[in-house]
C-alpha cells in the first residue's frame, strides 16, 4: 500500500486548513484527489478523537452557540424520495464559542432538529467545569435543551433578532439586513450586556473562508457527509491548536489553559494518528 510521505501529508493538510480545494492541493502537491480525500478523512477523524480528548473540565465564562448552513450532495429542494434524508441535503454545523478565549470547546453535525441541539447542548455541559452564561439564537429547541441540560446551574440569554423580507432581484445573494435585535433573559440572571452571538457568527465567517465546502454558490460542497465531518473537525482542531489568533496573540487552546505550547502542523498529524 502507498504511504504519502509525512512532508507530502503536512503540506497537503496545511494547504486543506487555509481552504484549498482538494483538485487544488491536487495540482500543489502532485498527490492524487483520492489520496488526499483519504488523508483528510483519516486525519480528521483522529482530530475528532484529539478534541474530544482536550475539551474537557473547562472553565469557560461566556459561552456563545450558534449554528451555520450546508449542504452535502444536493440541497434539500433536490432530494428525491429514494435519497438517504439523513446524510444528504441541509446540514448544519452547531458550534460552541468561549467569547475570552475564542475556544471551540464543542460542536455537532446534523439536521437542525430538537434532537440535534439536545446532544449539542448535552456535550457541551459536560465539557465545562462551572457555571457559564450561555448566550444563543433564537432557535427554540435551544430553551428545552439549556433547561434539561444544566437545569438552573447555568445564566442563559437569546438573541431574537427580526429580517428584513428576502431581496429579489440582483441582490437576492446577500444577507437579510437584520432591523431588530432584542436581548431576552430565560434562565437564571445573565448579564444583559453580555446576551450576543457576535464572536460565534464570526467564527461562521471563519469557518466559510477556511473551508473551501462552505463557500457559497461553488460546487466545491461536500459529496459524502463523513467528508464534512472530517473538515470541521480537521478545522476546529487546527484553529484551537495551531492557528493563533490575531487579537490574542496565541492559539485559542493556549489561552484557555488547554494548552502550554503552540502546536505545529507536524504536532496536529501526530495528535490525530
Amino acid at each position: 500500500m502507498y504511504i504519502l510521505r509525512q512532508e507530502k501529508q503536512e503540506t497537503a493538510i496545511a494547504a486543506l486548513v487555509e481552504g484549498t480545494s482538494i483538485r487544488s492541493v491536487e495540482r500543489m502537491t502532485g498527490v492524487h484527489r483520492d489520496t488526499i480525500m483519504r488523508l483528510m478523512c483519516r486525519v480528521g477523524q483522529g482530530c475528532a478523537n484529539l478534541m474530544d480528548s482536550y475539551m474537557q473540565n473547562l472553565k469557560c465564562q461566556n459561552v456563545q452557540v450558534d449554528e451555520i448552513w450546508c449542504y452535502v450532495g444536493k440541497k434539500q429542494r433536490h432530494l428525491k424520495d429514494t435519497d438517504n434524508i439523513e446524510e444528504l441535503g441541509d446540514q448544519w454545523v452547531f458550534v460552541a464559542l468561549d467569547a475570552d478565549s475564542k475556544l471551540i470547546p464543542s460542536f455537532l453535525i446534523g439536521k437542525r432538529i430538537a434532537p440535534n441541539a439536545h446532544a449539542f447542548i448535552t456535550d457541551l455541559s459536560k465539557r465545562l467545569d462551572n457555571r457559564i452564561q450561555l448566550s444563543s439564537d433564537s432557535l427554540k429547541a435551544y430553551i428545552e435543551s439549556v433547561e434539561s441540560a444544566f437545569g438552573a446551574n447555568i445564566d442563559y440569554g437569546q438573541v431574537v433578532k427580526a429580517y428584513e423580507a428576502e431581496p429579489i432581484g440582483a441582490g437576492r445573494y446577500s444577507p437579510p439586513r437584520v432591523v431588530s435585535a432584542e436581548r431576552k433573559v430565560i434562565i437564571g440572571a445573565p448579564k444583559t450586556s453580555k446576551i450576543s452571538t457576535s464572536y460565534v457568527e464570526r467564527q461562521n465567517l471563519t469557518m466559510r473562508m477556511q473551508m473551501r465546502r462552505f463557500t457559497r454558490l461553488t460546487n466545491a460542497f461536500s459529496k459524502k457527509l463523513e467528508n464534512l465531518k472530517a473538515a470541521v473537525a480537521l478545522h476546529f482542531a487546527h484553529y484551537n491548536f495551531v492557528r493563533i489568533h490575531s487579537s490574542l496573540r496565541v492559539t485559542p487552546a493556549m489561552e484557555a489553559g488547554v494548552t502550554n505550547r503552540l502546536w505545529s502542523i507536524s504536532d496536529l498529524l501526530r495528535e490525530a494518528n
